[in-house]
């Protein structure tokens, strides 16, 4: 039974596993929207918005702790000036996750993971 076990394995060891997530997380800060599969998106969600909040800080600590995921100084630097800045007014749910089918050769069910656009509230 798998009572109080967390996360999901993918049958990988550890540390595949988490350059896995760091490879979606670089993949989803590039391009904006990724299409993998649903567990795999479920997953990584959490520490793309991880890295986001990191942005929204904006501390060298911050820079440093994002740097621990993306592993590139560039995608960092993109992350803190243009990603981070739309969610300033915004407290969590910067990603959405959309089903999109299943795969020919496996029938994995697949899923598209992007950033949402928040727009700024008017007010009446």
């Amino acid at each position: 039974m798998r009572h109080r076990v967390k996360g999901r394995k993918f049958g990988l060891e550890k540390g595949h596993r988490n350059l896995m997530m760091k490879n979606l997380v670089s993949s989803l800060v590039i391009h904006g929207r990724i299409n993998t599969t649903q567990a795999r998106a479920k997953e990584m969600r959490g520490m793309a918005e991880r890295v986001i909040t990191y942005g929204k800080k904006g501390s060298v600590h911050a820079r440093n702790l994002a740097f621990k995921y993306l592993q590139d100084r560039t995608l960092v630097k993109k992350v803190f000036d243009e990603i981070a800045p739309r969610y300033k007014d915004v407290e969590g749910g910067y990603t959405r996750i959309m089903k999109n089918g299943y795969r020919t050769g496996d029938r994995a069910p697949m899923a598209i993971i992007e950033f949402v656009e928040h727009s700024p509230k008017k007010e009446d």
